[in-house]
């Protein structure tokens, strides 16, 4: 590195020190990740991290079937004779098991903890978790939408079985997403001509990389206020070398499309781009996220695990909260303009 870059990183460590210290956060000193209380973050995060956002997954990160360093070398890794869609099957069990509602309204914390008890009783491992942009109370009802969702409901569903891969090829994602599309046909009252379906099938959209992020640009740039989103994804999912420093673990998690050999994954931070970034104010977005490494897939701030460790939902502690403010709300780029460009 140059003298001149070491002056311009001086610089700009310098005035990031400076933003983190005005929003109440400890950017130097010791490396403790720069967490801030729930209250100071809510006190501080622009309007663009109010939006109303919140995922379903059925592991967390750590929890992995591949380790991707290089992508050129990448296999999908060999399912066991498992069917996948674990967390997909589950969360219907208890939500619609034999096509029927339960009688008694399920809160988030009953729910997630039915889920792991099933999970475990089928000798998973996975620990399923929520995660939001804002804070839930847990023991409310769990609801896909809520009352205030008035308007069109819309639906991305991509399931992948990766048909002729070996190892990889899954057996049952495409009967997640079937299921799950009556699920919310059924009960939530979504219209067939609003949800869009891509599954390896043959018979539907191919879940290309192309076609998987035009189906997500399109169902955002549809929406307005007052509508509500669901995104469901079963198949594969991964974790690439981070390139730009905004994951505390160094690694991006990703979506394997079926045509990942050429066009290759579909990284956190692209689909934070396309979802979240660019979701427009008042629309109400879950995701349910049926793969491997999904558990901040999204990153989304607040996280609950559905493990009996938790009360309520917290700040994940495991964020890169440094880089998350940087990615997402563009202050250090307008602060840095200001403090040296005026």
């Amino acid at each position: 590195m140059g003298f001149f870059n070491k002056l311009k990183t001086a610089a700009i460590e310098k005035a990031k020190e400076e933003m983190m210290g005005a929003l109440g956060l400890d950017g130097g000193g010791d490396d403790d990740g720069g967490q801030m209380t729930k209250d100071q973050y809510e006190e501080t995060k622009p309007d663009e991290l109010r939006k109303d956002i919140r995922m379903i997954s059925g592991c967390q990160d750590k929890q992995t079937s591949a380790d991707v360093s290089n992508v050129s070398s990448f296999q999908l890794p060999d399912p066991a004779g498992r069917a996948g869609g674990a967390c997909t099957s589950t969360l219907l069990k208890i939500l619609y098991a034999d096509e029927q509602v339960p009688e008694e309204d399920l809160s988030f914390t009953e729910v997630l903890d039915q889920m792991r008890e099933h999970l475990s009783g089928g000798g998973y491992t996975q620990i399923p978790q929520l995660t939001s942009m804002n804070p839930i109370d847990v023991s409310h009802k769990f609801d896909l939408v809520p009352d205030t969702a008035t308007g069109t409901r819309r639906a991305v569903m991509i399931g992948i079985n990766y048909v002729g891969d070996s190892p990889g090829e899954l057996s049952g994602c495409w009967n997640d997403v079937l299921n799950m599309k009556k699920y919310i046909m059924d009960v939530h009252g979504f219209e067939e001509d609003n949800i869009v379906v891509l599954m390896d099938d043959g018979d539907h959209t191919e879940p290309s990389a192309e076609n998987i992020i035009n189906a997500y640009k399109t169902v955002v740039s549809e929406s307005e206020d007052g509508d509500a989103i669901f995104l469901h994804y079963s198949g594969h999912g991964t974790k690439l070398r981070d390139d730009d420093n905004d994951e505390a673990d160094g690694y991006d998690e990703a979506l394997v499309p079926r045509d990942f050999q050429s066009s290759g994954m579909i990284r956190d931070d692209d689909l934070y781009d396309m979802l979240i970034k660019a979701l427009p104010d008042g629309v109400h977005m879950v995701s349910l996220m049926d793969c491997c490494h999904s558990g901040t897939i999204l990153d989304l701030p607040y996280i609950f695990k559905g493990d009996g460790s938790q009360t309520e939902m917290i700040l994940d502690p495991e964020m890169n909260l440094d880089a998350f403010i940087e990615q997402i709300s563009g202050k250090l780029i307008e602060f840095l303009k200001e403090r040296f460009m005026s």
